[in-house]
């Protein structure tokens, strides 16, 4: 196992940001780890990475314990954090080679221009990074996560603040690292999981709500159904309401309406009914395929 978490808790006095988190993580696997603000998903990657101890319960990454070995941890390990730290006066080389010359790297050179390249930082590489854009800055920190050649990477929000295009190169290099490292990544953009990840583990004010492969989850996790209505005639939304298990209703267009409803009620049936009783013609009722959003939402919540 690549990464190892038993019991995990963490305390900033009083309240408790991690209860009892564990969790498992092979090698070269692509793991998505989600959770709403505040769930705990920074302070377990920073825990897991060195910069902070937990409070009770014991983690190991690569085989190295996290407290007892945490040097060993730090060199088998590459981790861009959500604030992404960087020296703003050094230019992206300078700050690449200082980083490699941190980690004893031989050939430095080599390596950063071989960073540069891999990251997509050509264009930028002879500015200082004070001077760069949000997403740019991204990239170093990015850069500066794999230039040691870590066996593990966890990436905190690795995609913030990138244009589509940019967005696009950085998936498809965390793809490609995925096929030799080990890939802990946290992010709000949910297509970026779907199209990333083969595993999404999600935690909910400090506790696990959910550890599970992609189709899993959609298949187990969802209490809800959705549905696509659209009618010939306007109609209130309200009305829609009043039909039993239907939770929600959203307008979808002229006429048309989408609608959350209980899992154990397929409610197709009710709205031909609704239709005939308020004179309207049905055009088009169709059952909506869930997607990690709706799983993220049914789990996350108040």
């Amino acid at each position: 196992m690549s990464i190892i978490v038993q019991n995990i808790t963490k305390l900033y006095g009083e309240q408790k940001a991690l209860n009892n988190i564990s969790f498992e993580i092979k090698t070269g696997e692509v793991v998505g780890f989600l959770g709403p603000n505040g769930a705990g998903k920074s302070t377990m990657m920073k825990i897991l990475t060195g910069y902070i101890p937990q409070t009770e319960g014991k983690a190991s990454v690569f085989g190295f314990d996290i407290n007892d070995q945490s040097d060993d941890v730090k060199r088998s390990v590459g981790y861009l954090p959500e604030s992404n730290p960087l020296y703003y006066d050094m230019y992206i080389k300078e700050y690449l080679e200082f980083i490699g010359g941190i980690y004893g790297i031989k050939n430095k050179a080599a390596r950063v221009k071989e960073m540069v390249e891999m990251t997509g930082l050509g264009p930028e590489q002879h500015k200082k990074i004070g001077q760069l854009s949000k997403g740019y800055k991204q990239r170093v920190g990015l850069a500066q996560a794999i230039i040691h050649d870590p066996k593990v990477l966890i990436l905190d929000e690795p995609t913030s603040g990138l244009d589509p295009n940019q967005l696009a190169d950085i998936r498809q290099l965390i793809v490609n690292l995925g096929k030799e490292k080990t890939v802990m990544l946290s992010t709000h953009i949910m297509q970026e999981v779907e199209a990333i990840c083969g595993r999404v583990i999600i935690i909910n004010k400090g506790v696990m709500a959910a550890d599970d492969n992609m189709a899993d989850l959609r298949k187990n996790k969802i209490n809800t159904h959705a549905f696509y209505v659209e009618f010939d005639k306007a109609i209130q939304g309200d009305k829609l309401k009043r039909i039993e298990g239907v939770l929600r209703v959203a307008p979808a267009g002229t006429n048309a309406f989408n609608i959350e409803a209980n899992a154990n009620k397929d409610i197709r049936a009710e709205l031909f009914q609704f239709a005939v009783k308020e004179g309207l013609a049905l055009l088009t009722v169709k059952k909506l395929e869930q997607n990690l959003e709706d799983v993220f939402r049914s789990l996350t919540k108040k």
